[in-house]
């Protein structure tokens, strides 16, 4: 049951920010810590045949894994809904918490696959109906905007990072060296402090942040129309996928097939909601202009995410079969590389924040398009350090962990350039009565780039290694491309957004 909130302690900040910002920083960062220390060993828990994993091959287990990671964030989308017009960002953040701890409880269970997937859906279920709301509630402490909102989710982008950091060591070394269930049960473990930590501290220092419910006017007609759309939608998508499998273009028999049949799920779900919002939303004419900015950061965010998020499926397997692990005589868990990135992010992110503040205090703006823009360009360099390592590995020589060291700092000041400040436009550029849902929009596009990295990585197998530079190259040449675009189209990007910062 949900305690009564109590007022927020007034005039009490820490650096600046109020003290809710930072209780929302340590839950995420338990919440963080659980997700990412538990991916960090899915791929290689479902690929393996010697330590009790499943013992899919490579292609089963990358789709698999794509599947999962994209629908964590695609249940953004109804965990925004549900917040906006149910339970309010608070209770969602409260019982989605709930939700996953039930998950990764029963990933802790020594089971068969049936099991074993019913702990990830539930992990992904709780996960959608915390992770967007959460994001909302520190936009909300920032009414005012500006550069100080930006350096706000800088700092909360820390948090998740942190969380991100101890996870992938503390789950990372118990999967790979003591058991791989032991790492999932220390992810149950990590969710269950962080229910404490917002359940405690959240009553004193949140308030009534959080807490708003949208109660639109009930109409009978419109009602029953928006009951028609969703229903023609939903059998639109039926036929759609029914055509698919009819044709052999895709087989839902196997994951894989499902995978593919997701992604034309992913991309007609967002196209469809742009549109109909546009259409049917009730937006002034400045508000469309500002969700039509969205869709396009919507689509740089799908594509970085799709060569960001393949340290743990691609690279995680570049890594363990590729990469000289030897420190000093001691095998290295091959999953650790992953906390480079996390790493990297807590050493440059208050260096960004505190280059936003600078730049804005002298009137030297640094459009959010063309962060967009910079951020692809930085993961296009990296991927191109990584055709030069793949070409290295194809003589049979295990690569310097440098190369994909690099790899990890051009994609993770890419992130830097887009992440923190992809929370912070989304939650000043949607209109009131949508925040949640549009946030529930990003996280989608992390959806769709997380599937795809999941079907990137299914190529990996031993039987065409010699396919891996020109899989990377493809990545390089895609970002570079998109970067280059974007960049010429920040101008009017940067008008339509109509003086939001």
């Amino acid at each position: 049951m949900e305690a009564t909130i109590e007022k927020p302690v007034n005039n009490v900040t820490f650096f600046g920010h109020p003290i809710g910002l930072f209780v929302l920083f340590f839950t995420e960062m338990w919440e963080r810590f659980s997700y990412y220390g538990m991916r960090a060993i899915l791929l290689l828990f479902l690929i393996d045949n010697v330590r009790g994993g499943l013992g899919l091959s490579e292609a089963e287990g990358a789709a698999i894994y794509g599947i999962y990671t994209a629908s964590v964030y695609l249940l953004s989308l109804p965990g925004g809904f549900i917040a906006d017009t149910i339970l309010g960002q608070r209770k969602s953040i409260w019982y989605g918490g709930w939700i996953i701890m039930l998950g990764h409880l029963i990933l802790a269970i020594p089971s068969g696959p049936g099991l074993f997937y019913v702990g990830l859906c539930t992990v992904a279920m709780g996960t959608g109906l915390l992770k967007p709301n959460i994001s909302s509630v520190v936009g909300e402490l920032y009414p005012e905007g500006g550069a100080r909102k930006d350096a706000a989710f800088s700092i909360f982008y820390m948090g998740i990072n942190l969380g991100s950091l101890l996870g992938i060591f503390t789950v990372g070394y118990l999967g790979q060296r003591v058991g791989w269930h032991y790492g999932f049960g220390a992810a149950a473990i990590a969710m269950a402090l962080g229910l404490v930590t917002f359940r405690v501290l959240g009553q004193r220092f949140l308030g009534e942040y959080g807490n708003y419910v949208a109660r639109p006017a009930t109409d009978g007609p419109k009602s029953q129309t928006g009951n028609r759309s969703i229903l023609a939608f939903v059998v639109f998508l039926i036929v759609v996928l029914g055509a698919l499998q009819l044709t052999g273009m895709i087989d839902m028999t196997t994951a894989q097939g499902l995978a593919r049949a997701m992604g034309t799920i992913i991309s007609l779900i967002a196209v469809s909601y742009f549109v109909y919002i546009l259409a049917a939303g009730g937006l002034d004419a400045v508000e469309k202009k500002r969700v039509i900015v969205l869709f396009v950061f919507f689509l740089a965010s799908a594509l970085f995410w799709a060569g960001n998020e393949q340290q743990g499926s691609s690279l995680q397997i570049f890594a363990d079969r590729y990469t000289d692990l030897n420190f000093f005589g001691w095998e290295v868990p091959s999953s650790w590389f992953q906390n480079l990135n996390p790493a990297f992010i807590l050493t440059f992110s208050p260096i960004l924040a505190m280059l936003w503040v600078f730049l804005a205090n002298r009137k030297l703006n640094y459009s959010v398009p063309a962060k967009f823009a910079t951020s692809l360009l930085l993961l296009g360099l990296a991927y191109v350090i990584m055709v030069i390592a793949s070409k290295i590995a194809l003589t049979g020589t295990r690569t310097s962990p440098l190369y994909l060291s690099f790899t990890y700092l051009f994609f993770t000041l890419g992130e830097l350039f887009l992440s923190p400040v992809g929370l912070s436009a989304f939650s000043k550029l949607a209109p009131k009565r949508y925040t949640s849902q549009l946030m529930g929009v990003w996280f989608v596009g992390t959806s769709l780039g997380n599937l795809i990295a999941g079907l990137f990585a299914g190529g990996f197998d031993e039987e065409n290694v010699h396919q891996m530079p020109e899989m990377f190259q493809s990545v390089a040449y895609f970002s570079l491309g998109f970067g280059f675009l974007l960049l010429l189209l920040s101008k009017p990007l940067k008008k339509w957004m109509g003086g939001i910062e």
